[in-house]
Order: C-alpha cells, then sequence, then structure tokens
C-alpha cells in the first residue's frame, strides 16, 4: 500500500523529517489562500488540516486509500472526508468550492488535463486552487510512483489550457536546505552509478517500485546517521517560496478562476 512506502513522509521518523516539512511548507504557503468551502484533492495522512481548517466554512478532503480516509475521520471530525478516485469529481457539483489545495498529487494522475479541467469546473468564480508538484529538474532520479514530472514551462502551459489567470512560483530552501539536497544528490548519485544500463528509466514502473522503496529508505537512514543535525534541525520555516520556479524543489502554482 503506498501509504507506507517512503513516497509518503512520515512526520515520525527523524530520517524523512527534511521531506515531511518540505511537504508541511505547501500548507504553510497556501494559507492566505484559504477562504469559503474548501476541497482538498489527495490528502493522504492529514498533514495539513489542523492548519486550514480554522481557515475554512467547510472542508472536504478526498483520497483514494480507505483506510487514511477513515483514520482521518475519527481524528478530525469537524472534516469531511471521503474516499475517492478521481479524476473526474463525479460526486461534486459546479461552482462549489472557494478554495482548492491539491499538493503533490498531479504527478500521479494520469488524465492530468482532466484533472485540471475538473479542478476549474468545481471551483467558483473568483475561487483559487494551488497545486504543488516536484520539479523534474531537481529530480534525482526516477521515481515510479509518478506517472510524469513537469518543468515550470510544462505545467504552466497545461493549465492555461483551462485557467486564464495562471501564476507560477516555487517551493525552494535557505543554504541549510540545500545542503541537505546536495548531501542526498551525492548519495543518491553513488548508487545510480551501478545502473549502468540506464535501466531505471526503461523498466516498468511496477518492477521498480519495491528497489526504489528499499534502497530510499536506505539513503535515508545513511544521510541521517552521517549528519544528524543537518537532517533533524530543518523545519518548514528553512522552506521559502520562489518567484523562480525553475530552479525551485517544487513548482507551486496558483489558478485563479
Amino acid at each position: 500500500m503506498a501509504t507506507y512506502t517512503t513516497e509518503i513522509a512520515s512526520d515520525k521518523l527523524v530520517s524523512d523529517n527534511p521531506i515531511h516539512q518540505r511537504l508541511l511548507k505547501a500548507y504553510y504557503l497556501a494559507m492566505p489562500f484559504v477562504k469559503g468551502d474548501l476541497l482538498e484533492l489527495g490528502c493522504g495522512e492529514g498533514r495539513g488540516v489542523e492548519l486550514l481548517s480554522p481557515l475554512s466554512d467547510s472542508y472536504l478532503a478526498l483520497d483514494k486509500i480507505d483506510e487514511v480516509i477513515q483514520s482521518l475521520k475519527a481524528q478530525y471530525p469537524t472534516v469531511d472526508f471521503k474516499q475517492a478516485v478521481f479524476p473526474p469529481f463525479s460526486e461534486l457539483a459546479d461552482d462549489s468550492f472557494d478554495t482548492i489545495v491539491s499538493f503533490q498529487v498531479i504527478e500521479h494522475v494520469k488524465p492530468d488535463a482532466e484533472f485540471l479541467k475538473e479542478i476549474k469546473r468545481v471551483l467558483r468564480p473568483g475561487g483559487t486552487a494551488v497545486l504543488t508538484t516536484p520539479n523534474i529538474k531537481k529530480t534525482l532520479t526516477r521515481n515510479p510512483w509518478h506517472i510524469r514530472e513537469y518543468t515550470a514551462t510544462e505545467l504552466a502551459d497545461l493549465a492555461k489550457r483551462f485557467f486564464d489567470n495562471v501564476e507560477m512560483k516555487g517551493v525552494s530552501g535557505n543554504d541549510k536546505v540545500w545542503a541537505y539536497y546536495e548531501e542526498n544528490k551525492k548519495s543518491v548519485q553513488k548508487i545510480t552509478r551501478f545502473d549502468i544500463f540506464n535501466l531505471q528509466y526503461r523498466l516498468p514502473a511496477a518492477m521498480l517500485r519495491v528497489p526504489y522503496d528499499i534502497l530510499n529508505r536506505m539513503n535515508r537512514n545513511k544521510l541521517n546517521d552521517a549528519n544528524n543535525t543537518l537532517v533533524s534541525d530543518i523545519t518548514h520555516e528553512d522552506y521559502l517560496l520562489a518567484e523562480n520556479a525553475e530552479e525551485a524543489l517544487d513548482l507551486f502554482l496558483i489558478l485563479r478562476k
């Protein structure tokens, strides 16, 4: 189950801390945009529910993993959690949400154009949608859990097919964040140097998921053992909103209807 792979960074494992804080930052950056009726697409394990729920009049969160949804219902009784595989958002009416957030989801969605089209459909006039996704220019190796990744230009061009008002920013970091990134890059390169036939890009994704998760977990643990302070001391405040999305770790896409 994807929930227990390295694709879902844990807030309880120290070795996952830099990734967890990076994902958490998106919720902090989204806070100024949240108003009215809020929809979250792909809420995962509810990393940002406590941050965003006080800012909204209502909060509907969708995710495909029912086990996670049932757990979140017990934790946050004021939020409406529903199991759903999307797109489409077949049970959601047109013009029904003032704000939509979806973090690190679109890279998992095969019909990405339909996904954005549906976001526009259920967003009210004057509403805002905020999405994040990895910047492929900063990806260190193929992630077999992702259908595809984007450059800032590619994602903006896709969004402009459906939205007239598209703003592209990025999630970057301070020196501490980039020091971790460089250490991670060196470590990953030591592993991938053995892939002399470039199999990570040639084999089907399903064949790569188990070895990817094993090596990814080993790599995170290794970085933690080598420099625990660098790994454990990073907080969401070390990640920054960047104007230059092309050089950021994640793309931060703002769509207004």
